[in-house]
This record gives C-alpha cells, structure tokens and sequence, in this order.
C-alpha cells in the first residue's frame, strides 16, 4: 500500500483505492507529495512532524515522486493529482450531503471558483470561505468561523509550503475531517488557469504544459533533481 522515499510512506495504490482508504479517518492530512512539497518537508521540524504522522497521507502528486518510487524498487501504480482527488471528495460530500470550507487564493478567484463549483456540484454545501492573504500567527477568528462551521472538508490553496505549515500548525484545532493543501486547484476551478491537454496528463508532461504557460515556475523544477539525487543517495 506504501512506497518508502527517503523517510517518507508514500501511497502506492490507485486513485479509487485512495478514495476508500480514507474514508476510515477520523482526521486526514492529504499531502500532495511532489517533490517540492517532500523537500519542504525534510527541511522543516514541524511539516516533517506531520506528513510522518498516522492521520497524514502522501499522494504521489508529481513526475519527481513517480520516478523516486522507481529510482527505490517499488513503483506506485499510478501519479494521483491533487485536484482529482479534491474533485473526488467534492463529488463524496455532495453525495452524503456534507460540507466543506475554501480557504486560499485571492478573492476575485476564490468567489469565482465558488461560483463554478455551485454550477457544477449544485447540491454541494459550500460553508463558508476565507481569502489566503492572512497572518498563520494570528489567524483565531478564522479558525472560530471553520469551527463554527464544522465541515466534512477543509481545502486550502495557498502554495506550497504555506498552505501545509497551516494545517500542520492547527490541524488539532479545527474541527474537520478532510484536511488538503490544493495548490492552484482553487484557479482551475475559477477558470483562471487550464490544465493540461489529457494526453499531456497521462504521459506525465503537466509539468511541462505549466511551465510553458507560466514559465516563472521553471525555478521550481529545480526541486526535482534535488530530491531525486537525495532519494538515489539514500536508497
């Protein structure tokens, strides 16, 4: 069900399986394990605390991770993006009629991804929302409102590590169960930005669609071939 990289348990199975999987937790930590999020990581106390906790599972959201678990002998059957598997649980709490909440991005988009999703998922409980331009040291009455609201799901999408400091710091103090750093996942579903074409998708070359429409990313490659030289250094 894992793959070991580096230090990290890294789920190995289908998508479909991961949708069953967490469905025994009280309290999940979705980590989106690509190779930026995984350096981060190993390079902060707290975050590592927690993406190595019981209740926090990584998803092999990434071409770097997909080939690390190549590069260790046990391969993951498949790369599962973060914003399928946000899709998927969205798809979930319209079903059984649970809520969620939104916090990140700025507010333009943040309504316009409401909006979209109210289109989409018409029956889906969209609780209440926050922008992602706040202080993580003081940010109480925010974390109140979620409380108050006590949603099925927390997403959050304000780039890595930012969003994963967030929910490592007060994943104990929020009452949801769902907790998932989604990244960009808030400006596809805006409209804003397009993923790429499906056959660029399946042959793990997303990353290179992103780049060509947002080459100022190409800085962030850099965390790929760092984190696998680490992961060869180590196996």
């Amino acid at each position: 069900m894992f793959t070991k990289i580096l230090t990290y348990d890294v789920y190995n199975e289908s998508r479909e399986n991961f949708m069953q999987y967490i469905k025994k937790f009280n309290k999940i930590h979705i980590i989106s394990g690509n190779p930026e999020v995984l350096n981060s990581g190993l390079n902060n106390e707290m975050l590592f605390k927690n993406f190595t906790q019981k209740n926090s599972v990584i998803i092999p959201d990434g071409i770097g991770t997909v080939i690390a678990s190549k590069i260790v002998g046990n391969k993951v059957e498949e790369k599962i993006a973060g914003i399928e598997v946000m899709e998927e649980i969205i798809k979930l709490c319209e079903k059984e009629e649970k809520g969620i909440y939104l916090l990140g991005t700025k507010e333009e988009t943040l309504n316009k991804c409401i909006n979209n999703l109210k289109i989409k998922y018409p029956k889906l409980k969209i609780l209440g929302s926050h922008n992602g331009f706040f202080d993580l040291d003081n940010c109480y009455e925010i974390i109140s409102e979620i409380n108050k609201l006590n949603p099925y799901a927390l997403f959050v999408a304000m780039g890595a590590p930012r969003q994963e400091i967030f929910i490592s710091k007060y994943m104990d103090s929020i009452s949801a169960t769902i907790f998932m750093g989604v990244g960009g996942s808030f400006d596809v579903m805006a409209g804003e930005v397009k993923r790429a074409p499906k056959w660029m998708i399946s042959m793990g070359l997303e990353w290179l669609y992103r780049v060509g429409k947002e080459p100022w990313r190409i800085k962030r490659l850099s965390s790929i071939p760092k984190f696998l030289v680490k992961v060869i250094q180590n196996r």
